[in-house]
């Protein structure tokens, strides 16, 4: 029962939602089964429970066969699933009001019709979306339309004309968002090459839609970005067309523009290219203001990471500040306080608040691996700042042993064994030599997987 799909799907939904779900399932348009509903609330009342207690909420006792406690599940999972549907339908007016000029056409009722198509009209022609869900309902408009007045006047092809015109822009622009996509994996994992039709649908936008539909436009800034990384011209477009932001994509659709657009700058981050922290917190910024960077309201605690990293490293500490405390509960519950009290003690540290940092590094659990390595680096730079050369010591002996027990593997694994190398040869230096502070300083800066390069080189 505890890993059932039905189970799983009721504990998505929010206290709201149940709330809502109840009514649903009361009304007799939807359902007629009292035992539907019974299951519903046993299933929200309980903890994760056995089939048998679930046979005695149901039938009191447990000697019903498992087939019918199965029918009843069933009968419930189609009733929410209808739940979810509406609720998406719900939540796409223009899309609700294509259905119901459809349904209008079929019933013959001309003055319906002609009022909802005009309302219709208005309602696309005034809002900002132009993005491929706008042209499908534009294409929509115009078919249910073309349908419509075909019966009355055969020779009147208008609408049939301006439905193949919105058809094609819809086309043209999803198709762009999903080359987007496809180029963003390729840069990720170095998938297969290019397809011919990628570069045709290019020339195409290129050609015939990027003067006059802005959100074509800024997929052809994203792909060129991708695509030729090494032009910084073809980012900074990019950056501009989604910082000024029209409404012309759905929220949705604005979370994977921004997502895309802080990898770029991570990437040149990674290639050493310092400024792009302030360029990636240029966007974080207005990003997190729209919300876009949330994913049904919670904020990714990586993406809580990287916004407190480019504000650290750009000076902006106040900002910092702001951002951690306004955000902490946006983060998802179980990694809420270890995110929270991690990256306040990255601020404290960058503050010289050291003892703070101790503090805050031992209030949480840090259960994901490099949260946890991560930390234990932090913690090492305060015991050097603090002058606890015996405790870090000891720490680098337990950091060691933990990177070995937790089998971190890969760039990981050379990147924090070397933080640990170069911190033992710190300890050991002889700083009235130049010549042993050269050499260190020297394999420091010739170290390719060296993360805290910088806090290295800074105390040689």
């Amino acid at each position: 029962m505890e890993k059932s799909q039905l189970r799983q799907l009721i504990f998505s939904f929010s206290p709201a939602e149940k709330k809502e779900i109840r009514k649903f399932l009361v009304s007799p348009y939807f359902n007629q089964r009292t035992d539907v509903l019974q299951l519903f609330d046993w299933f929200c009342g309980q903890e994760p429970g056995d089939k048998g207690a679930a046979k005695r909420h149901l039938f009191g006792h447990e000697s019903v066969p498992d087939q019918e406690l199965r029918l009843r599940m069933t009968y419930l999972h189609r009733l929410l699933e209808k739940y979810v549907v509406q609720k998406e339908l719900e939540n796409d007016e223009a899309a609700l009001r294509l259905r119901l000029l459809g349904g209008y056409r079929k019933r013959g009722l001309a003055s319906h019709f002609e009022r909802t198509r005009k309302g219709l009209e208005k309602g696309l022609e005034t809002g900002t979306l132009r993005d491929a869900h706008y042209h499908e309902l534009l294409f929509g408009l115009h078919w249910e339309t073309h349908q419509r007045s075909y019966v009355l006047d055969p020779t009147h092809l208008h609408h049939l004309g301006a439905a193949s015109l919105a058809a094609d822009t819809a086309y043209i622009t999803l198709k762009m968002r999903l080359i987007c996509l496809h180029t963003a994996h390729r840069v990720l994992y170095t998938a297969d090459q290019h397809s011919a039709w990628e570069a045709e649908v290019i020339a195409v936008a290129e050609q015939h839609y990027a003067a006059s539909h802005p959100a074509i436009a800024t997929y052809l800034h994203c792909y060129r970005m991708m695509r030729f990384p090494e032009n910084e011209t073809h980012f900074q477009h990019y950056k501009q067309a989604l910082l000024s932001d029209q409404g012309i994509f759905s929220a949705e659709e604005m979370h994977g523009l921004f997502i895309w657009a802080a990898n770029y700058c991570i990437r040149r981050l990674n290639a050493g290219e310092k400024r792009y922290f302030q360029e990636v917190l240029d966007l974080y910024k207005p990003a997190l203001e729209s919300g876009y960077l949330l994913e049904n309201g919670v904020l990714p605690r990586y993406t809580y990471h990287n916004v407190v990293a480019a504000g650290l490293h750009t000076g902006d500490l106040e900002w910092v500040n702001y951002f951690i405390h306004q955000y902490k509960n946006s983060l998802e519950k179980p990694w809420r306080e270890s995110a929270f009290s991690f990256n306040l003690a990255r601020l404290e540290f960058a503050r010289k608040n050291y003892n703070a940092v101790l503090d805050l590094l031992q209030k949480a659990n840090y259960r994901d691996v490099l949260v946890n390595l991560a930390t234990k680096t932090l913690l090492l730079k305060t015991y050097y700042a603090l002058d606890e050369f015996d405790l870090l010591q000891s720490h680098l002996y337990a950091m060691h042993n933990y990177i070995t027990r937790k089998r971190v593997i890969g760039y990981h694994r050379s990147n924090y064994l070397n933080i640990i190398r170069y911190a033992s040869k710190l300890l050991a230096l002889q700083f009235s030599s130049k010549t042993e502070v050269e050499k260190l300083r020297a394999a420091i800066a010739a170290e390719e997987h060296l993360s805290e390069k910088e806090w290295f080189l800074a105390q040689i």
